[in-house]
């Protein structure tokens, strides 16, 4: 027969696929080492792509969110990016050291610390956001266009219909 009388074969469904992928390793079959996993591999495209800047995903998460929200304190940022507050108080020293925010007492509570972005700090998010864009396209590369929206649609419904159960809850 020729190529082109060959009948047409439906694709396999998704759940034929994900059984293939499980006879590959059970690995495959578990959300939670699939997360881990790709977190791993976004993790190393950001830091090629970005590796100059000596910014970590983390750090940038909370270079962004004072970028968009301006001045913050320290439970807020938590919140912002859904991290502990002692982790954030953390990130936020190296970033201070680095100078690229600055944190000041609260003027009606001197034990809460408000943080900003300096100009250096502004500066750092809008010259990475190139590279950051790249690596998030290198994730998803992939996938076509539709299934990336796909994907990111599930992983917000994921975020959303689970935040209660993270240490922190992420503001929505």
């Amino acid at each position: 027969m020729h190529a082109e009388h060959q009948p047409v074969l439906p694709p396999d469904s998704p759940a034929e696929q994900l059984e293939r992928a499980r006879e590959r390793s059970p690995l495959l079959g578990r959300p939670g080492f699939l997360i881990r996993r790709l977190h791993q591999i976004h993790g190393a495209l950001f830091q090629e792509e970005t590796g100059a800047s000596g910014i970590t995903p983390v750090q940038y998460s909370l270079l962004t969110a004072l970028n968009r929200r301006g001045e913050l304190d320290q439970i807020s940022i938590a919140r912002e990016i859904g991290l502990e507050r002692t982790t954030v108080a953390e990130v936020l020293t190296r970033l201070e050291t680095r100078e690229l925010v600055t944190r000041r007492p609260h003027p009606e509570d001197r034990r809460v610390r408000l943080v900003k972005l300096t100009r250096a700090g502004k500066a750092l998010v809008r010259r990475m956001a190139p590279a950051v864009q790249r690596a998030h396209d290198r994730t998803l590369d992939p996938l076509s266009a539709q299934e990336r929206d796909v994907l990111m649609l599930q992983l917000v419904r994921l975020v959303e219909a689970n935040n209660d159960a993270g240490a922190v809850q992420f503001r929505l």
